[in-house]
């Protein structure tokens, strides 16, 4: 990867593109440390600190925002809103015929396509907004580690719940989360690789060095118990960034076979390939999916008062808590069942087979038709399982972490952040790649 990057600098054209790409990364950063009026960020930074804690959906949320959401600043939505109305209008390009017609059509359709993404993600800023600010009204009386009284989130000027206020904290949310959306518009134009994944990437970064820190702080604080926790933990962290680089890279290649035919005195046909299936073809969708799921309960008790001990609502409650067996294992088979159910609307094999037949391909020993498409339909099942069980693997480990050790529940440095930023990085070099190839290629007067 630090070779290929050094080859592109080389050329004055992606040059331009990784100084455009790295400018928009650095006013991204920019704009997270700039807070929202009316808020005081030291009473969100500490109820974020005590609530968005052992993996839930809130860490997730503030890990990809770079610690935005934490500190209440102008990009605290960050790119959530477009993620969210991207994944929404994926699965309904598939369910609606009038969606299904415009990804058909093309250049035309595709950008008609993404106008509606950006209107499903306008209104998801909103009320991802709203519901944001109905949190911070909620932040009183917060304390610091060392109990001291911080006070309440939302500072007013009248003494009273403004609604000018209100106004202004929602309307900073929208147009901090636009802004951020069209800066990745202008990262796919102008820069290097997709935009979205940058910016992405550039929020996960952020928080590693964060992590780092604490571990430090851990180890000088107490060195015979954190010097070893720590040392392993950076081992593991080794050995996921690997495992993760050769999932990403693995896939079962089907063999096939097109038939020789005879045009005029030409001959066509007869050479071999293969169609390739990634193990990790759903790639992250299907934990944001299962989260998602998984924190509902957890979202619902943010707008409600704390439940009575030991009432029916106080136990389903601690059921969904993200340091017990239960939510890892019900997590563990949700994050199965969506990756099954993402490849199922991303693979057709009867639509593969179909195009086998009429291209006069066909696999070795498979009759053309159905039985092309169950055998397709077999190692699909096959790999999707492979794929799921990995994603698992990966989401739960950060779960079994907190469990082992309290201290850990705010590293976010593992599991599903480390997915993100191998998958992004391995792309943005696959685009370097492409274009260094494409700039270097011997022509015809060479």
């Amino acid at each position: 990867m630090f070779q290929t990057l050094k080859r592109a600098w080389s050329v004055p054209e992606i040059r331009k593109k990784l100084l455009y790409t790295l400018l928009m990364v650095i006013i991204f950063r920019l704009g997270s440390a700039i807070a929202v009026p009316y808020l005081n960020t030291e009473v969100v930074n500490a109820w974020m600190d005590s609530n968005a804690v052992n993996g839930n959906f809130l860490e997730y949320l503030n890990t990809i925002t770079g610690g935005a959401l934490s500190q209440a600043t102008i990009f605290s939505l960050s790119i959530t809103p477009y993620i969210n109305a991207s994944i929404i209008m994926q699965l309904l390009t598939y369910a609606l015929p009038p969606l299904e017609r415009l990804r058909d059509e093309g250049e035309e359709g595709r950008k008609k396509l993404n106008k509606i993404t950006a209107a499903v993600a306008l209104v998801l800023s909103v009320v991802l907004g709203a519901g944001y600010y109905m949190i911070l009204r909620r932040m009183t009386g917060v304390t610091d580690n060392d109990g001291n009284l911080l006070g309440d989130a939302l500072k007013y000027a009248d003494g009273g719940y403004g609604i000018f206020a209100a106004i202004v904290i929602i309307v900073t949310f929208v147009a901090g989360a636009s802004f951020v959306v069209w800066m990745g518009n202008r990262i796919s134009d102008k820069g290097i690789g997709n935009g979205v994944s940058m910016l992405l990437f550039a929020g996960i970064a952020a928080r590693f060095p964060v992590d780092a820190g604490k571990l430090i702080g851990y180890t000088i604080d107490e060195p015979s118990k954190y010097l070893w926790v720590t040392l392993g933990y950076l081992v593991f962290i080794i050995f996921e960034f690997a495992f993760i680089v050769f999932m990403n890279e693995a896939e079962r290649r089907i063999p096939i076979q097109y038939a020789k035919r005879v045009v005029g005195r030409k001959q066509y046909g007869g050479q071999k390939t293969h169609i390739p299936m990634k193990v990790m073809m759903s790639g992250v969708m299907p934990i944001i999916f299962a989260m998602s799921f998984m924190a509902l309960p957890q979202t619902i008790q943010l707008f409600k008062e704390n439940p009575h001990d030991g009432s029916f609502y106080a136990k389903f409650c601690d059921f969904f808590s993200t340091r017990s067996l239960g939510y890892a294992a019900i997590y563990f088979v949700l994050i199965i069942a969506f990756n099954y159910f993402y490849v199922s609307i991303q693979y057709n094999p009867v639509e593969i087979a179909n195009n086998l037949r009429q291209s006069n391909g066909g696999i070795p020993g498979i009759r053309p038709g159905k039985p092309t498409a169950d055998y397709i339909q077999r190692v699909l099942s096959k790999i999707s399982l492979v794929g799921a069980v990995f994603l698992g693997i990966i989401a739960v480990i950060p779960i079994f972490f907190s469990m082992a050790d309290e201290k850990l529940n705010h590293m976010s440095m593992g599991g599903t952040t480390i997915l993100i930023a191998v998958s992004v990085a391995l792309e943005t070099t696959r685009t370097l790649e492409s274009q260094l190839m494409m700039r270097h290629h011997k022509g015809f007067l060479s």
